[in-house]
C-alpha cells in the first residue's frame, strides 16, 4: 500500500497543531508550582473544559480507531456503547457519586479507597490501575502507529516512539492542565474534521436508505437477517442473530451495567478532569455537560465504519476497500485513516488528519497523567517516601511520566494482535473496572463493607476475570492472548465482545459476592464518623435551595436520560 501523499497545505497544518500542542505545554510550565497545580490543576478549571476534558479523554484513539472499526464489524450496535454504555452511568456519576469524590477530596479514586476501606485496598487499585493506564496509552501508540505507516511510510517503531516523545515533553512541561486544554481543542479539531468525512461518505452510498440497503447486503453475505447491521435492538433476542454476538442480557449487564458503570464511575482517567473542576456543583455537571456531546458522536465516529464495510462489500467498486491483514481478515483499524485517504482533498485531508493526531495525543495524554498521579500519591508517597516534600512529588510526577510512556511502548506492540482495538480495550476494562465498581457500589452504599471484604472481593473479582478469560475463546481465535490459555477451551463466543462482556459479568458478580460475605464475617474497622461523608447513609444531604432546575444535577440528568432513550428508539 503506497504512503499518503501530504501537499504542502496538509503538512503545515500538522505542524501548526504539534507546535501549538508543545506551546501550551511551555506556557503552563511556570504555573506549575505544587504537585496539586501538576497533578489537579489546583482544582481551578471552569465547568464547561472540565466537561469537555471530560468527553475528550474518552475521545482518543480507542474511541475515534476504536469505535469506527467496530461499526464496521458490528454495525449499528455498537451505538450501545453510548446511548447504553455511557450517558446512563454518566447521569448516576453526576447524581451520586461525584460528591463524594469531590466531597472527600480525595486526589485520586486509590486514594478515596483508602479513606474508606484501607490501605491493602488501596494499593491493589493503585497497582492493576497504573497496568490499565499503560495498557490504554499504548492502544493510542499503536493507532498513531499505524497511521503514520498508512501516511508517510514510516516504519511502526519509529512511529511509536515518536509520538511517545511528544506527548512525554507536554505532560513533563505542563501536567494535567496541559492535557486538559489539548482534550478541549481536540474535541473541537474532531468535530470539524470528521463531520465533512460522515457528509460525503452518506452522499456516496445514496444517505441513510442507501446505507441500510448496501448493509443489508453484508448482513446476508456474514449469516445473518438483512437489518442485523443497521437495527441496534431488533436481532438480539439470540446471540447468533447479530454480528457483535450477544444477546439481549449480555448487553444490558455486560456493557450497559458492568462495564460503562465501571468505567465511567471509577476510573480515574476521566474522574481526574471533574475533580479538577472549581467548584462541587462545577464538578457534579462535569458529566453532564459531557453526555450532550457524547450523545452525538456515534453519527461522527460509527457512521464512517458503517460506510467502509458497506463500500467493501462491492469489492473495491466505487475506489474503496478496506485492506486485510496477514491471516486474511479485514483490518478493521484502518477504517478513519483509509476513509480520510479516500474522501478528502488536500487542505481538508490535513485538517482530518491532525484530528486524527489530535486523539491519538489526547488518549496517550490522559492515561498518562492518570498513571503518574496514581503512582507518585497512591504508591510513591503512600509507601515508598511517606515524607516526600511537595517540590520530590513534582520531581515524581515528571519521571513517572517517563516510565509511563515507556511500558506503553511495549503495550503498544501487544494490541497488534487484535484487528479492533475496541476489542482489546474493553478485555482490559473487564479485568480491572468490572470488579472495581462492584467495590465502589457496595462501599458508598453499604456502610457494613469491610476493609477485608473490598480487598479480597476485588483480587476474586479479577482472578474470576483472568479464569474465565482462559477457559474461553472468540470463534476463530489464532492466539492466546485471546484466551484460551488454561488449556482447555469450555466455551466458544461468537465474537470478543461478547467473550469480553461475559467476562466482565463474572468479574463484577465474584466481587459482588465475596466482598459481601467476607464483611459479614469481619468487622467494621472505621466508625461512623470516620465514614461520614464517604457513605451515602452517613452523608448529610445538600439541598440546591433557590437554584433553577437547570442547573441542578437530578433534572439535568433526567433530560439527559430521556433524549437517550429517544435514539435507542429511533435505531431500535
Amino acid at each position: 500500500m503506497k504512503p499518503i501523499h501530504l501537499d504542502w497545505i496538509d503538512c503545515s497544518i500538522l505542524v501548526i497543531y504539534f507546535a501549538f500542542v508543545l506551546g501550551i505545554g511551555f506556557v503552563l510550565k511556570r504555573h506549575m508550582r505544587s504537585s496539586e497545580d501538576f497533578f489537579l490543576s489546583g482544582r481551578l478549571i471552569p465547568a464547561w473544559v472540565a466537561g469537555l476534558a471530560f468527553l475528550s479523554a474518552n475521545l482518543g484513539a480507542q474511541e475515534v480507531i476504536g469505535m469506527a472499526a467496530s461499526g464496521a464489524k458490528y454495525g449499528i450496535m455498537t451505538s450501545h456503547f453510548y446511548w447504553v454504555g455511557a450517558i446512563p452511568a454518566m447521569v448516576f456519576v453526576a447524581v451520586f457519586m461525584m460528591p463524594f469524590y469531590y466531597g472527600s477530596k480525595a486526589r485520586s479514586v486509590p486514594e478515596y479507597l483508602k479513606l474508606r476501606f484501607d490501605e491493602k485496598t488501596r494499593a491493589l487499585n493503585a497497582v492493576t490501575f497504573a497496568v490499565m493506564t499503560v495498557f490504554s496509552s499504548g492502544i493510542s501508540m499503536y493507532a498513531m502507529a499505524l497511521l503514520l505507516n498508512l501516511i508517510l511510510g514510516w516504519d511502526f517503531s519509529v512511529s511509536v516512539w515518536l509520538s511517545a516523545i511528544i506527548v512525554l515533553l507536554y505532560i513533563s512541561l505542563g501536567g494535567l492542565t496541559s492535557a486538559i486544554y489539548n482534550e478541549v481543542m481536540q474535541f473541537f479539531l474532531i468535530v470539524a474534521g470528521f463531520a465533512p468525512l460522515v457528509y460525503l461518505g452518506l452522499r456516496d452510498v445514496g444517505g441513510w436508505s442507501g446505507l441500510q440497503a448496501r448493509l443489508a447486503e453484508v448482513s446476508t453475505a456474514q449469516g445473518y437477517a438483512p437489518g442485523a447491521f443497521s437495527h441496534s435492538w431488533q436481532f438480539m433476542g439470540r446471540a447468533a442473530d447479530n454480528p457483535m454476538g450477544v444477546e439481549w442480557l449480555a448487553m444490558l449487564m455486560g456493557l450497559g451495567f458492568v462495564l460503562s458503570f465501571g468505567y465511567w464511575c471509577t476510573d480515574f482517567l476521566v474522574m481526574q478532569r471533574a475533580m479538577a473542576a472549581d467548584s462541587m456543583a462545577a464538578a457534579q455537571r462535569t458529566p453532564l455537560v459531557a453526555a450532550v456531546p457524547k450523545m452525538i458522536f456515534p453519527f461522527l465516529v460509527i457512521l464512517p465504519g458503517m460506510i467502509a464495510i458497506a463500500l467493501t462489500q462491492h469489492h473495491g467498486a466505487s475506489g474503496f476497500s478496506l485492506p486485510a491483514k496477514p491471516d486474511g481478515s479485514l483490518n478493521y483499524d484502518l477504517v478513519i485513516p483509509m476513509m480520510l485517504r479516500h474522501y478528502f482533498p488536500s487542505g481538508i485531508l490535513g485538517l482530518g488528519l491532525t484530528a486524527l493526531m489530535a486523539s491519538f495525543m489526547s488518549g496517550m495524554a490522559g492515561n498518562v497523567t492518570a498513571f503518574n498521579t496514581v503512582w507518585t500519591y497512591d504508591i510513591y508517597h503512600a509507601y515508598l517516601r511517606p515524607k516526600a516534600s511537595d517540590s520530590a512529588l513534582l520531581w515524581m510526577g515528571r519521571v513517572s511520566t517517563v516510565v509511563g510512556i515507556t511500558i506503553s511502548v511495549a503495550a503498544a506492540y501487544f494490541a497488534a494482535h487484535f484487528n479492533n482495538i475496541m476489542d482489546l480495550l474493553q478485555l482490559v476494562f473487564a479485568f480491572v473496572n468490572a470488579p472495581l465498581f462492584a467495590t465502589f457500589l457496595l462501599g458508598m452504599f453499604w456502610r457494613r463493607a469491610t476493609g477485608h471484604g473490598a480487598f479480597f472481593g476485588l483480587l476474586s473479582g479479577i482472578v474470576a476475570a483472568a479464569v474465565h478469560h482462559g477457559l474461553t475463546q472468540p470463534h476463530g481465535a489464532t492466539s492466546l492472548v485471546k484466551g484460551g490459555w488454561l488449556g482447555h477451551v469450555l466455551r466458544v463466543y461468537p465474537s470478543e465482545m461478547a467473550q469480553n462482556f461475559w467476562t466482565a459479568i463474572d468479574a463484577w458478580s465474584a466481587c459482588f459476592i465475596i466482598t459481601i460475605l467476607i464483611s459479614l464475617a469481619t468487622r467494621q474497622q472505621k466508625s461512623d464518623a470516620e465514614l461520614t461523608g464517604l457513605v451515602s447513609s452517613l452523608t448529610p444531604r445538600v439541598h440546591a435551595e433557590g437554584v433553577p432546575w437547570y442547573q441542578r444535577p437530578a433534572p439535568i440528568g433526567m433530560v439527559v436520560l430521556a433524549l437517550a432513550l429517544i435514539l435507542n428508539i429511533i435505531f431500535w
